[in-house]
């Protein structure tokens, strides 16, 4: 998995790009605060070398808890920024830090 980040000069947003591999994966989505972790919002779309890859232009200055779900089953970003507990899901969500 990989997150990179590119910040724009002209305005202060960020192209945030989730790469998630899971070659045998059907759907995978990045869900998160910044999309009101609605998983039809942002779809990652599958490469022919069978990793997911989308991005997502986000504000600068900002934090956001998010997570994927990969064929209905949540999974972390192992190199997020860090990790936020959530009470209401009992488990952590990872931190992107822009």
């Amino acid at each position: 998995m990989a997150i990179k980040k590119q910040f724009l000069k002209s305005k202060p947003v960020c192209k945030v790009t989730f790469t998630v591999p899971a070659e045998e994966a059907k759907k995978v989505a990045v869900v998160g605060s910044f999309n009101e972790w609605n998983e039809k919002a942002t779809p990652l779309k599958k490469l022919k070398n069978g990793s997911f890859k989308g991005t997502v232009d986000l504000e600068a200055g900002s934090s956001y808890e998010f997570r994927y779900l990969v064929d209905g089953t949540y999974v972390n970003e192992l190199e997020a920024d860090g990790l936020a507990w959530n009470d209401y899901a009992g488990t952590e969500n990872c931190l992107l830090s822009l």
